[in-house]
């Protein structure tokens, strides 16, 4: 199993997949399955990797790595669409060229993002 998962290409690594099926997170037709198990033509793999589940049916089995096009045609891919990217917000913008912003510029970046304030220096006289 834990070859097959890394040979089409569902996995970095095959330590990876061998992790994963160990940790219960691949299930062959609703059965968790050691990374031992066989693979057969056929076979819905549930894989539950980085956030995300993957449902695969297998069309074909192989044994060693190969590239992503003929990996992609040793299953049919019945996941659902990844979740949409959260784009960042983009908070303080500042042409470009401007150099280092002021001290009051930062200042009111900061109350912006709700920084608190930074607490006053004292000065310190040195001894003559």
């Amino acid at each position: 199993m834990d070859l097959w998962i890394w040979s089409v290409r569902l996995t970095k690594t095959r330590s990876i997949a061998s992790d994963a099926c160990r940790g219960g997170h691949v299930r062959v037709n609703g059965v968790r399955v050691k990374p031992a198990h066989v693979v057969r033509v056929g076979d819905e793999v549930r894989l539950r990797h980085e956030g995300r589940e993957r449902i695969v049916v297998v069309s074909r089995v192989i044994t060693k790595r190969v590239g992503a096009p003929v990996a992609a045609e040793c299953y049919v891919d019945k996941s659902p669409p990844p979740p949409p990217r959260e784009e960042a917000v983009q908070v303080a913008v500042r042409a470009r060229g401007a150099g280092r912003p002021t001290k009051r510029e930062r200042r009111s970046i900061d109350k912006l993002l709700g920084r608190p304030a930074p607490e006053g220096r004292s000065r310190r006289r040195r001894p003559d």
